[in-house]
């Protein structure tokens, strides 16, 4: 019977003992402690650092800014433009039908280049014309000089010779005037008809809507050919009346383009418009704008910065650099490798995608362009 007992009570201790190990293993696996996750610490207040690597990292793109002259008010839409000075519209002065096209969509023409050939009843007739006053005015030439002779001799009267000679005039003034006709047509004789349209001015072909075989007319409603130097385009602008007494003839102006988000183009204001729309209560502004290498293209749309006369300069950035905290204003600066310090700034001039800033940044500063909103949050967690 001790046996029995003995036995039971260090089944029981076993038991015990067995409980506790598994309840004290359990303990160690609630407490412990998970790996630490790659994130952003802060060495002080204000500064936010990643460690090589981090993934944070790539959805934060910085870029360095610079000091240009401010605008004097918001940037307003505008759109590109052919520069009417260096544009034609080609249509052809004959009747006729396009037998050759010589020049396309995109081809880079001289003054004079031929652009198509047609073949024109008119332009034969012209050239008759001139062939018929030619005659005429040899053969009233030799009369002229034929009854000269016999006056001398005194054959005939004055009265003839006078007659001879007005009616060789008058041969003469025929001759000038069918010779005229063909300049006029940018042609000469013995072309059997055959007219060749040329460019008057030298650019490049922008617009072609002719065809072979195509029957033209001096009166259709659209131009052949529209031919246009664009190294050279309008930007026009519809000013708000209320902005119009800081415009000017002369002033300068950037552009910013959705093409090219990254660059920035430098016009003039040419002209400033005589009157104010009824409807828009806006003037139209025209500037000029030089595109020599052609990335600008017309009726490309634009946004334009009319600038400040004299010094007043400021650093200009994105408004997806800004965090806003109440009154405060901050960007973050990228001051070394995943190294990020966030500096107050004040704030010129606000616009609706970008705003310059007055201080709290040196030119040549990195500054974040994308992803500050992800460093404040990072920077929020680590304050607290």
């Amino acid at each position: 019977m001790n046996r029995l007992i003995k036995l039971a009570l260090l089944i029981a201790i076993v038991i015990t003992a067995a409980g506790v190990v598994f309840f004290v293993r359990q303990q160690n696996e609630v407490h412990q402690v998970e790996p630490d996750k790659p994130k952003a610490s802060t060495i002080q207040p204000g500064i936010v650092r990643f460690a090589a690597g981090a993934p944070q990292l790539a959805a934060i793109r910085t870029d360095i800014v610079r000091t240009e002259p401010m605008p004097v008010a918001d940037p307003v839409n505008g759109r590109f433009a052919y520069d009417e000075n260096v544009t034609s519209r080609v249509s052809s002065p004959l009747l006729g039908r396009v037998l050759v096209i010589r020049a396309g969509i995109g081809d880079r023409v001289g003054k004079g280049a031929a652009l198509l050939e047609i073949d024109s009843p008119d332009l034969a007739n012209a050239e008759a014309d001139l062939a018929k006053a030619g005659s005429e005015e040899h053969r009233k030439k030799l009369a002229f000089e034929r009854n000269r002779r016999l006056h001398d001799n005194e054959v005939i009267a004055r009265k003839e010779l006078e007659a001879a000679e007005a009616d060789y005039q008058q041969a003469q003034a025929d001759t000038r005037r069918a010779s005229l006709r063909l300049k006029n047509l940018q042609a000469s004789g013995n072309q059997n008809g055959r007219f060749t349209l040329r460019a008057p001015v030298a650019g490049v072909v922008v617009e072609r809507n002719a065809n072979p075989g195509q029957e033209v007319r001096p009166d259709l409603a659209t131009p052949l050919f529209l031919i246009s130097d664009v190294s050279r385009l309008w930007v026009l602008v519809d000013v708000p009346e209320k902005a119009l007494a800081s415009v000017h003839a002369g002033q300068r102006v950037t552009i910013d383009t959705d093409a090219y988000p990254d660059q920035h183009f430098i016009a003039t204001v040419e002209r400033i418009g005589v009157a104010v729309d009824p409807v828009t209560r806006r003037v139209q502004v025209r500037c000029t704008l030089m595109n020599p290498d052609g990335k600008l293209k017309p009726e490309m749309f634009a946004r334009v910065s009319f600038l400040a006369s004299g010094e007043r300069k400021g650093i200009r950035v994105p408004n997806t650099a800004l965090v806003t905290e109440g009154l405060y204003t901050s960007v973050f600066v990228e001051t070394g490798t995943g190294t990020f310090e966030k500096r107050q700034v004040a704030l010129a001039l606000h616009g609706n995608d970008l705003s310059f800033v007055e201080s709290g940044l040196n030119e040549g500063d990195r500054v974040v362009v994308e992803g500050a909103l992800l460093l404040h949050s990072e920077e929020a967690a680590d304050a607290r």
